[in-house]
């Protein structure tokens, strides 16, 4: 494959990403365990059996014993899936971490046989905001300024339009929020360091930090977040989003003002009219 070369910046530093997961322990993966546990109960409620799936993860080792006939690929940036080979495509738990998100889910469709489905399961926007306002204050008043240290994740809203900017018919975006209790900030820390989920950023801050930094940031955090048993919190949020390749065979929106009945007459109600 010849390589081209991208005009654009790239969010994150894909080689330091690859080193951090590579370093993960797997008994430290529960997101990744939740993730599939949502996408299996999910699966249960469409009235579909996908014969051809393939999914898409970091850790490909997690969805080994998924589904027999299943294809299992790296996240990367150019996703090993052959055109039109899948009725179902599971992304799971990377786009978070993809320089080109609508890159990704287009891949993904084109991977998709016709009226097949995409279910994808990522971290949302509200992901480590505690962690995320500590550190930011903790920065300004120990350093003088900020630098990028949490990855910047998406609003349910936006997300799902992506579905819609990628080709995918009948989009659907919701979220499953998850509080995980720590006993302080350096054990948060270990904890994403043994998900494979630190620091990815490609202009993130690549000196050490003074000691004082990570002390501003536990007392910021205890004075903001903690809990009455004085734990901290951290915000997890799941997105999945749902999605078909398009088909003349699914159902379409009726065009405005075809309707045959009045909503009034369908609900045997009295019509009221509103005030001019």
């Amino acid at each position: 494959m010849t390589q081209t070369s991208t005009t654009h910046p790239q969010l994150f530093d894909r080689t330091a990403l690859d080193l951090h997961r590579a370093r993960a322990k797997r008994d430290a993966l529960f997101l990744h365990d939740m993730a599939r546990d949502e996408v299996e109960d999910r699966l249960t409620l469409v009235n579909r059996s996908f014969t051809r799936p393939a999914i898409v993860s970091g850790f490909g080792e997690i969805w080994e014993n998924f589904s027999p006939n299943a294809t299992i690929v790296p996240d990367s940036e150019v996703l090993d899936l052959e055109p039109g080979a899948h009725d179902l495509v599971i992304h799971a738990m990377g786009l978070h971490w993809a320089n080109d998100p609508v890159g990704q889910l287009i891949q993904c469709r084109r991977a998709l046989s016709e009226d097949g489905l995409l279910l994808v399961i990522m971290l949302g926007g509200r992901t480590l905001h505690e962690l995320r306002s500590a550190l930011a204050e903790a920065e300004t008043r120990v350093m003088g300024g900020l630098s990028p240290r949490i990855v910047p994740m998406g609003e349910v809203r936006d997300l799902g339009g992506l579905l819609q900017r990628a080709g995918f018919s009948l989009p659907v975006a919701d979220v499953v929020p998850l509080t995980v209790e720590y006993r302080d900030i350096v054990h948060l820390i270990h904890d994403l360091r043994h998900m494979g989920e630190t620091n990815a950023l490609a202009q993130r801050l690549k000196r050490p930090c003074p000691r004082q930094f990570f002390v501003e940031a536990e007392a910021q955090y205890r004075c903001h977040f903690a809990t009455e048993n004085n734990r901290l919190p951290a915000t997890f949020e799941l997105v999945c989003l749902t999605g078909w390749s398009p088909s003349d065979k699914q159902q379409q929106p009726l065009r405005p003002g075809s309707a045959k009945m009045r909503l009034a007459e369908a609900l045997k109600v009295p019509e009221t009219k509103l005030p001019d």
